[in-house]
């Protein structure tokens, strides 16, 4: 096809790109031995990178040290909170957050003569890395029906598209509100507001790709689905365990608590199937001491447990702490914590007696000796801080493990202490203030209740659909529009061709964004780009700068206030988009008051604190230093689970039957150094030793071997979950340190193998870090029997040799 601007109009049905010729080319990949240590030095020079990559060295350089200080705003990367009493002057920001500002607050931009002359097809050809480097979206942008260009539109003409595709909907059901955890307290709850006014709970978002699992389990165990420690808490504690989380990576800055809970006397035990620089070592970049000397050694034991040999060794830790009770009565359980709030301990320890340790050692991957050494940390200690991330949240059996956790913990009366409790890793900034202000597509009775007595109209009752669910409605055109409140939707989700095929089903999709992403470019039969104001820019209303707040990972809410001038005057922040969204939707009908909201955030926290509990005196606290707690009823002692009331419950599971073919390997999809959640700031993983590509796959030594390959080879990733061939094509074999019949590769490049039916139980959620596939020699062939919209979607960055 000589015409690309066919793309659209010819071939919109099945997403399909014109096939360049193969065979592919792979970009010169560079391999270094792993680092032992994370940060430091080299970390500060990323990070100053970053802001030239970007040409935001003055706007970026400068708001750098607004980042995360009491003044400032809060850092649009991850959710690690910050300290209650003082903050680095040199400044409370790691690698990935100053990577983010950066990106954020470059001076690039496009519009209208961007779009103007590059077609859709030619964006969907460019890797997603390319794409983050084009700059800020400068104003509104529309995707007519059939098109090949996005072109402008006024902000007025884009609601009444808005408008005209809602109303004309046969259910408020036909729609679908996505959420990104970036997203503020106030825009979201103005959000979710005018969604239930609409009527519909449809509120798939993040936490259904990364954390529902957290959530899932921690409500119905312990009565909540939050962490239950501060950060304080790890300076003054006797054990971390990381369990399935990498820290140096995804949280940078929790190396810092880290290492002054080990100053303080902690001992601290990494599971993990990859031996990561941040669970090794650290060198905080903030002190010239640290800079000069060695690295400060951070784990005691490392155990390189299997990918979902989680489970068993959970399983064995808790016989083995059980035999040292046993040894020595009443010195290593907490007896009374366990008669008197907790329920099912008995059931769980005769449950434990059905387990052999040889055979949970085997499952596990971990010596027999090992196990006893790890227990036995457990067993000397009372304050116990469990930590995990998305290496247990997205495994099918996710929810199980986290239970096993909360068994440790409980047996130990490690929760509703100072210095233990547990702590799920949060990503994105917001994630978890977006399910506090009811982002959620099941609302209890109690919260739908709220709502309608204080506003005044009918709540909608009829539980929503997650991303899983979203997905399949969209794929069977029960959904016909969706919005999305930031994000990279087509990236995050699963599945990719079939993510992919069930977005060219809409008839519309709206994203509110920053910056172009695969979003964009992977659409309905119409798109809409509203881009927005970012979290580090002015926001004035009526001549008055303006702060919104956001939830940390450990609960505290705080404000946030933007020091630096938007980048395009037509550009206007969330909270307005939702508000204008309403006023157009639902006009006359509505009976909420939305100029009030657009008119003054104050309003917006004042009706918060009728509705959701905690939020009292909201606009008063949360401008006092450092803000306010959130009620956290298990880190004050006070538990209530889903089948004993007023208490915390011990819950049995079982060891999955991970047996495996010969030629089958268990896969987790993980990201790079250079990456945050689904965007891309480079092509280097520096830590792990892996530069200048992207399209690799993580082997055991002797794997390769077996397999009659060599670091080096390319290769094709299968999977054949439901019975559907998926294919990853062109990838290349690097040797790792990483357990037999366990393989790591980068996300979002393999999540065209990850099924949307291969899903957390309870929590539904995709299991993207127990994905079986079959790695085979690439052959040339292979792209014939790929349609050409995986190379769109996914983003492979293949181009003909």
């Amino acid at each position: 096809m000589e015409n690309r601007d066919e793309f659209n109009t010819i071939k919109q049905d099945k997403c399909q790109l014109p096939s360049a010729e193969p065979p592919y080319k792979l970009l010169d990949l560079k391999l270094k031995p792993p680092k032992l240590w994370a940060a430091g030095f080299p970390a500060v020079i990323h990070s100053l990178d970053q802001l030239v990559l970007n040409a935001s060295v003055l706007r970026g350089g400068r708001a750098l040290f607004s980042m995360n200080q009491f003044d400032g705003f809060d850092c649009p990367s991850c959710a690690w909170p910050d300290p209650d009493d003082e903050r680095s002057k040199l400044g409370e920001y790691c690698e990935n957050g100053a990577k983010a500002l950066a990106e954020e607050a470059t001076s690039k931009t496009i519009g209208a003569e961007f779009f103007r002359d590059n077609s859709v097809y030619d964006l969907a050809k460019l890797t997603d890395f390319e794409i983050s480097q084009l700059g800020r979206i400068a104003e509104p942008m529309y995707l007519p029906k059939g098109g090949t260009h996005y072109q402008p539109i006024t902000w007025d003409d884009a609601f009444a598209k808005i408008s005209e595709k809602l109303n004309a909907l046969d259910s408020p059901n036909e729609a679908i509100f996505y959420t990104s955890g970036r997203t503020s307290n106030e825009a979201t709850w103005v959000y979710q507001l005018f969604a239930r006014e609409f009527g519909t709970n449809n509120f798939p978002d993040c936490s259904n790709m990364c954390h529902e699992t957290s959530g899932y389990a921690l409500s119905r165990s312990i009565g909540i689905g939050k962490g239950t420690v501060k950060l304080e808490d790890f300076y003054d504690t006797d054990l971390i365990m990381i369990i399935g989380q990498n820290p140096g990576t995804n949280s940078p800055r929790m190396l810092s608590a880290l290492t002054k809970g080990k100053k303080n006397g902690a001992k601290i035990m990494a599971i993990n199937p990859l031996p990561e620089a941040g669970l090794k070592g650290f060198k905080n970049p903030q002190e010239v001491r640290a800079l000069l000397n060695k690295p400060y050694e951070l784990s005691d034991l490392y155990l390189p447990v299997k990918i979902n040999g989680d489970m068993a060794l959970l399983k064995a830790l808790q016989i083995l702490v059980l035999e040292e009770e046993a040894k020595n009565p009443g010195k290593v359980l907490d007896q009374d914590f366990i008669i008197n709030k907790t329920a099912g301990f008995n059931e769980l320890v005769e449950e434990l007696k059905r387990y052999d340790l040889n055979f949970l050692s085997e499952e596990c991957g971990i010596s027999v000796e090992d196990l006893r050494e790890a227990a036995q940390m457990i067993a000397s200690k009372k304050r116990i801080i469990i930590c995990w991330g998305m290496g247990i949240t997205q495994q099918h059996n996710g929810v199980e493990m986290i239970y096993n956790i909360v068994n440790l913990l409980l047996m130990k009366g490690s929760i509703g202490i100072q210095g233990g409790g547990a702590c799920p890793v949060r990503g994105h900034s917001n994630v978890q203030g977006n399910r506090t202000l009811l982002i959620n597509h099941h609302p209890t009775t109690e919260q739908l209740d709220r709502l309608e007595e204080y506003y005044g109209f009918k709540v909608p009752r009829e539980g929503g659909y997650d991303v899983v669910n979203a997905l399949k409605a969209m794929h069977q055109e029960k959904v016909k529009f969706m919005f999305c409140m930031g994000g990279n939707f087509l990236s995050a989700a699963p599945d990719t061709t079939f993510t992919a095929e069930a977005m060219r089903k809409l008839e519309m999709s709206v994203i509110v964004s920053v910056k172009l992403n695969r979003g964009h470019l992977i659409h309905g039969k119409e798109a809409l780009i509203l881009p927005v104001i970012s979290r580090s820019e002015k926001d004035m209303i009526n001549g008055e700068l303006q702060h919104v707040s956001t939830e940390n990972s450990m609960g505290v809410v705080e404000w946030s206030r933007g020091v630096l001038d938007p980048i395009s005057k037509h550009l206007i922040n969330e909270t307005h988009v939702a508000c204008r969204m309403a006023k157009a939707v639902l006009g006359e009908r509505s009976v909420v008051d939305w100029d009030q909201f657009i008119n003054s955030y104050d309003a917006v926290r004042n009706d918060i604190e009728q509705c959701i509990p905690g939020f009292e005196n909201y606009n008063e606290r949360v401008v006092q230093k450092g803000g306010f707690y959130l009620p956290n009823g298990p880190r004050d002692g006070i538990f209530n689970s889903e089948f004993y009331p007023g208490k915390a419950a011990f819950n049995i599971t079982a060891v999955p039957d991970n047996s495996l073919a010969d030629d089958e390997y268990l896969m987790g999809t993980t990201r790079t150094h250079d990456q945050f959640n689904t965007v891309v700031y480079g092509l280097n993983d520096r830590y792990r030793g892996i530069f200048n590509e992207r399209r690799i796959v993580m082997m055991n030594e002797k794997d390769i071997e077996k397999a009659g390959l060599k670091e080096g080879d390319h290769v094709d990733l299968f999977n054949y979950d439901d019975g559907i061939e998926r294919i990853a094509p062109l990838f290349i074999v690097v040797k790792y340190p990483i357990p037999q019949k366990s393989t790591m590769t980068y996300f979002p490049e393999t999540n065209v193998l990850v099924s949307i039916n291969n899903v957390v139980n309870g929590a539904n959620m995709p299991a993207s870090k127990y994905v079986r596939i079959k790695i085979r020699k690439h052959s040339p062939e292979i792209f014939k029997k790929i349609d050409d919209h995986v190379i769109a979607a996914a983003g492979t960055g293949l181009e003909p040799s």
